[in-house]
């Protein structure tokens, strides 16, 4: 069992959690049978191959072969550590966990202690803003129209003007150098030691969804061409750019109860909205979004509209994203502010209203995209049209529906006065390139070759205890000869003797190995053997096992008794004779 948490508590976690209901705070799933369908969430696909069984509290995607219990799902899901997981369904389940002893708090693991670390960094950084030093920086943050309310709310802080300050308030803590290195809050000197990587600058600290402290980005109090504006934590263990979404922590109920999520670009342009009353809204930390970052938003809403600034950098990395929703299935809107203004300045100068009123009037990708291109491009020129038409062809073909398509190809050929026959030869050229993220979740090896004699047996031990133990009455773990069953069958054994009862997610718990949580997950979705056939097939299974057994232990006899006769050893010999002959007066099971 993973961990030191008690068994008896895992179980009764899992049993207080339907991981159907679990699952659908996720992904929509949809009724199919006595289970649940839907797309699976690690991997892309057209086709739902992802299933979900109430009956057995497990989860197995038939495409990608992850599997497993809820613990399982929120641990791939929500990239969380084992305790992690086990915590935070925990909390959902309304129980308690135990507390571990004090001779293993030392034992924490990496994230665990950066975690703990970011957090006492920004609780240091917002002390000392509303402190005498951080008087400069708090009247800087006041002038920008950021309420107190807000500066509290954001846990926004000051990083002193000296290079030791924070390394000095760790070592307080007993945090070694080494931990504040890998949190990435301390820089090595040429000539040995560290110091404070952020200095004299506005901390923004940065949370996960789940409000952990992950990184910081500092901003200067004055514009100094020698410094650059924003210096922000590089990826460590637990903080890696293009995963995470500035805001979610606060964002992530108002994006579901609204449906949909504005996205920009940096801190006070996520800020200065949100104090206005717009909840639903999240940054991307500065750059064009990732395929993580767009999946994230997925969990909570399929429509969503970002807002850049009307600068040709912004526009471009716009529509270097588009195409990731398309994939996803998501509907996108897009809102360009005026020359010179970001949210930020733009709701300082026009107010709320006007910003939500942009949002409103918010372009749909396609018209945003064309607008682009046939600003930059002369359609009334070939290749104008050419440039313009290759550019587009290649964003409608990542649409999956033929209805979509079609109209998008028209409305094209409209927009450049050319027949839609032309456009329909360029778009079959195309081949639609799978996005990236599909090869980086979708390893799928190649299945190893169970003998379904012993994937039957596995299925029905799962089925009912009374069968799992007239098995465990006649067989052994050695007769089974993938080895992956025979250690599984182990486990059902030792569950059957303990007088548990044999449950998919509970056995779940106890695999570490990844190819058998998804061998077992995947049998409980097996059709199932009538009621009536079930003994017989018992039957029938354990005889062909024996008799398995008895061809192998013969085979092995005579390769033992071969090399025994080319050594000479005579002794041996008549032993493995012996057992050799007894063995062939074996009758067949």
């Amino acid at each position: 069992m993973p961990g030191l948490i008690p068994e008896n508590v895992l179980e009764d976690i899992l049993s207080r959690i339907n991981i159907v209901d679990l699952i659908a705070e996720y992904i929509p799933l949809k009724r199919a049978g006595r289970n649940f369908r839907a797309l699976c969430p690690f991997h892309h696909e057209k086709t739902p191959s992802f299933m979900v069984s109430p009956d057995r509290q497990i989860f197995h995607c038939f495409g990608c072969g992850e599997s497993g219990n809820a613990f399982k799902f929120l641990m791939r899901h929500e990239r969380l550590e084992f305790p992690e997981a086990v915590e935070m369904l925990a909390k959902k389940a309304g129980i308690t966990l135990p507390e571990a002893p004090k001779e293993n708090s030392y034992s924490l693991n990496l994230s665990q202690q950066l975690y703990k670390i970011n957090e006492l960094t920004a609780q240091f950084y917002e002390k000392v803003l509303h402190s005498p030093e951080g008087a400069t920086a708090k009247k800087y943050l006041l002038n920008r129209n950021l309420s107190e309310e807000t500066i509290k709310s954001f846990h926004l802080g000051f990083a002193p003007d000296r290079w030791d300050s924070l390394i000095n308030f760790l070592r307080g803590k007993n945090i070694s150098l080494g931990l504040m290195e890998k949190a990435g809050l301390v820089l090595p000197k040429d000539n040995g030691g560290f110091y404070d990587r952020f200095r004299n600058r506005v901390i923004f600290p940065i949370r996960d969804a789940k409000s952990r402290y992950l990184a910081f980005g500092g901003r200067i109090l004055s514009e100094n061409k020698q410094q650059a504006k924003y210096m922000n934590s590089p990826e460590t263990p637990v903080y890696v750019k293009g995963r995470h979404l500035y805001g979610m922590d606060l964002a992530k109920d108002a994006i579901r109860e609204n449906d949909f999520v504005v996205v920009v670009e940096g801190y006070l342009d996520f800020i200065m909205p949100y104090q206005h009353g717009l909840k639903n809204i999240v940054a991307s930390l500065g750059t064009a979004l990732t395929e993580d970052q767009v999946r994230l938003i997925k969990r909570f809403t399929q429509n969503v509209v970002m807002v850049y600034d009307a600068d040709d950098a912004g526009q471009m990395a716009t529509l270097r994203t588009l195409d990731l929703f398309i994939e996803e299935g998501m509907e996108v809107k897009i809102v360009s502010l005026p020359e010179g203004l970001d949210p930020d300045s733009f709701v300082r100068k026009n107010g709320i209203e006007g910003f939500l009123m942009r949002i409103k009037l918010a372009a749909n990708l396609f018209d945003y995209k064309l607008s682009n291109l046939k600003s930059r491009h002369n359609i009334k020129e070939i290749e104008g049209k050419a440039k313009v038409s290759s550019e587009m062809l290649l964003t409608i073909n990542r649409f999956k529906n033929a209805v979509s398509k079609s109209e998008y190809v028209k409305k094209l050929a409209e927009e450049l006065s050319v027949r839609e026959e032309p456009l329909w030869e360029e778009l079959g050229k195309f081949k639609l390139r799978q996005p990236r993220v599909e090869m980086k979740h979708l390893n799928i090896k190649e299945k190893r070759a169970v003998n379904p004699t012993e994937k039957l047996l596995i299925k029905l031990m799962l089925e009912e205890d009374e069968l799992a133990r007239r098995i465990c009455q006649e067989l052994e773990p050695a007769d089974f000869q993938d080895e992956g069953v025979a250690r599984l069958v182990s486990l059902i054994f030792n569950f059957l003797e303990q007088g548990k009862v044999i449950e998919p997610y509970k056995l779940a718990n106890f695999l570490d190995d990844k190819e058998s949580l998804q061998f077992i997950c995947e049998s409980a979705f097996d059709s199932e053997v009538s009621e009536e056939n079930k003994e017989r097939v018992v039957s029938d299974c354990i005889k062909v096992l024996k008799n398995k057994r008895v061809i192998l232990r013969r085979q092995r006899l005579q390769e033992e008794i071969r090399i025994a006769e080319k050594l000479g050893d005579e002794e041996k010999l008549n032993t493995l004779r012996d057992e050799f002959c007894n063995l062939i007066k074996t009758p067949r099971a």
